[in-house]
């Protein structure tokens, strides 16, 4: 039997109506029982330095940036900050300085960490504060590369910065994480939780191993000790999913680090998708942005890979990207001790759907319907699915089945028209009968909520972006600097701090120093050298010049750059045009950090505990050198690299200091 053509067009166009326009439904409801307690969504500021450049920026501009990330219905209103706890060590885009630089030293005012925890405080005192040390100073490892074999003194430096945030800063740490790029130390967790609870603090709880989800897992199984230490288990990067092994221990699962992905419109779709999915897939109930804010060079290692973007704090520039906004639609809407509704999951048609509840009557709908494409994230892979269209009914019960109106706030990516529209809010919706439908399109956000108090705040336009001064100059002349770093020098193996030499009366009373003294402990690639950058990596033609005093006889070195072509994690491998002078009376002249390709070389007549100046100049293949104002040198044939910034340096591990640094490029 033939059917005829007219009717299977017809069957066909009944059948892609009733899947377009049909509705599906889900219940939202709290009659049989809740889910997991929400602990919130946060930034991280460190692993390593990434909120470097912030603390240089001028007022209102800093003010209005840090609004924008934790001011409460404001912005990203973040329920958690998370921070480093410098190591001295490079972390991933640059070194952050210890309390302890060495073992008889303590100083709770090194860093911007304090600083920023303190700013996030005022702004919402209600907020979870989170210490996690990627690095160490190198007396905790007695010689070796690792921290853990004398567990005693590693929990009594990460006690002692706890207590020093609260001593110093009125600070209370509320959650403290262990990681390493090997694995987890059961006997290392043992000893903090006890050091902790000797130390009065009980509250203080652990998250381990920050970093996967096995083998500690399956360790807190079958080590009831070690289970009763451990609070949370947080996995880096777990792509929505856990293991069974987690989930069996019943601790509380965060994605404690998440995200690190270029925060353009596909990272803003990354991180609305994996915002609900991370509780959705795998039950995490915080979730944590590396990085909170990209405050670091550009060219540095994952660039732009933060919440917003503030790395000019020369010219006061910052963007407020997607992120922000995106995070903006949980973060408005709930609070850390709410509740997700066991009603939670994927849309028909691909997305997906979060609900909490705060046990009082209100209720946030959270929706996303990200597109593969649009919503890839830098790490793990990211499976192929489908979202298409669609017609969603949502059926209220339980004690929502009252609700009569839900404030709408929407967000559209809108990829095709390149037209984004973030955080707007939209005419209330009105609910009947306890249902309400939402025609959700392809790469949308949705919050459906019955808080009233959200807000897209705003200030004026920031001032126009600028390339860093062509024209700089520091004499370090700071009596009582805010800040133990020199502002725009961002430090990538080595720590280079203010400095009062209280023996020297004279023009340099007030210098920058390079302070260690032996290799830090660290997962990441440091230098044999110590190296600080700063400038414009796109500059070519330059003259660097700057005073220098070695403090190591015979074996002391220091340098100055320019075209300097590496930073982070690479910096074992820069190249670019260093000047370097030597306590034994010598110089050289290399085209690597390392100092094996050799320009030129001879004798300088430098020596330790003398002042000497440097100064640098590279225009087109030819760089040549000066030493106290005499030519030393010059005419180096130097073809690459063509461009980088501006360092200062030193040869090995070692002190010395630095003055008068000037820059004047083409």
């Amino acid at each position: 039997m033939h059917i005829p053509l007219v009717l299977i067009i017809i069957i066909i166009y009944l059948f892609i109506f009733f899947c377009l326009c049909s509705p599906n439904y889900y219940v939202l409801d709290d009659g049989a029982g809740l889910g997991r307690v929400f602990d919130g969504v946060g930034g991280l500021s460190g692993g390593g330095a990434t909120s470097r450049l912030l603390v240089n920026y001028e007022e209102p501009y800093r003010g209005q940036i840090l609004d924008y990330l934790f001011k409460p219905n404001f912005g990203a209103s973040l329920h958690i900050l998370k921070v480093e706890i410098g190591g001295d060590a490079q972390t991933t885009d640059g070194t952050e300085p210890s309390h302890m630089h060495y073992e008889n030293d303590e100083n709770y005012f090194r860093g911007y960490e304090w600083w920023l925890m303190k700013e996030a405080k005022k702004r919402n005192p209600n907020i979870t504060l989170i210490g996690l040390p990627w690095a160490f100073p190198g007396w905790v490892g007695h010689g070796k590369n690792w921290p853990y074999d004398f567990p005693d003194i590693t929990a009594a430096y990460v006690v002692n910065w706890i207590l020093g945030a609260k001593q110093y800063h009125d600070l209370d740490i509320q959650y403290v994480g262990i990681w390493n790029e090997r694995n987890y130390d059961s006997k290392y967790i043992k000893m903090l939780r006890y050091t902790l609870d000797k130390n009065d603090l009980e509250g203080v709880r652990i998250i381990a191993s920050d970093n996967l989800w096995e083998p500690i897992a399956l360790s807190l199984l079958l080590d009831p000790e070690l289970s009763t230490a451990v609070d949370v288990i947080g996995a880096h990067y777990p792509g929505t999913t856990t293991v069974p092994d987690a989930l069996k221990t019943q601790k509380a699962l965060w994605s404690s680090e998440d995200y690190s992905t270029f925060n353009d419109e596909v990272g803003g779709g990354c991180w609305a998708r994996i915002l609900n999915q991370n509780y959705i897939n795998g039950l995490m109930t915080a979730t944590i942005s590396w990085n909170l804010v990209a405050s670091y060079y550009d060219k540095l290692p994952f660039g732009r890979d933060g919440l917003m973007t503030a790395e000019e704090p020369w010219s006061g520039n910052y963007v407020v990207e997607s992120p922000i906004w995106i995070t903006a639609h949980t973060t408005q809407f709930t609070q850390p001790g709410w509740t997700y509704l066991q009603t939670v999951g994927h849309l028909a048609q691909g997305g997906s759907y979060v609900s909490l509840t705060d046990g009082k009557g209100n209720l946030t709908v959270v929706i996303e319907t990200m597109t593969h494409n649009h919503s890839v994230c830098v790490r793990p892979p990211l499976p192929k699915f489908n979202v298409t269209s669609q017609n969603a009914t949502f059926q209220l019960k339980g004690s929502f089945v009252s609700i009569k109106e839900l404030h709408v706030w929407r967000s559209q990516f809108n990829f095709k028209t390149k037209k984004p529209v973030f955080f707007e809010k939209q005419t209330p919706l009105t609910v009947m009968n306890g249902s309400f439908t939402l025609n959700l399109a392809e790469d949308e956000v949705y919050t459906l909520t019955t808080i009233t108090t959200g807000q897209k705040g705003s200030y004026p336009d920031p001032p126009p972006s600028a390339c860093f001064p062509k024209v700089y100059k520091d004499d370090f002349n700071v009596r009582n600097p805010p800040f133990s770093e020199a502002p725009d020098f961002a430090d990538q193996t080595g720590v280079f701090e203010y400095y009062n030499n209280l023996t020297d009366p004279g023009p340099h009373t007030f210098t920058l120093r390079q302070v260690l003294t032996e290799r830090p402990i660290t997962w990441a690639t440091d230098a044999d050298q110590t190296i600080s950058v700063i400038g414009d990596y796109e500059w070519e033609n330059l003259t660097v010049t700057c005073d220098v005093f070695m403090e190591s006889v015979r074996t002391g070195g220091v340098f100055i750059a320019a075209r300097v072509d590496k930073g982070g994690q690479s910096i074992r491998s820069t190249n670019g045009i260093f000047f370097w002078v030597f306590a034994d009376g010598t110089y050289k002249v290399t085209n690597d950090l390392a100092g094996q390709a050799v320009l030129a070389e001879g004798q300088s007549g430098t020596r330790a505990y003398g002042w000497h100046t440097l100064s640098l100049t590279v225009t087109g293949p030819l760089a040549s050198g000066m030493l106290n104002g005499y030519p030393l040198w010059k005419n180096a044939v130097v073809l690459n690299p063509k461009n980088g910034w501006a360092a200062i340096g030193t040869h090995s591990f070692e002190l010395a200091q630095f003055d008068n640094f000037a820059i004047v490029a083409q």
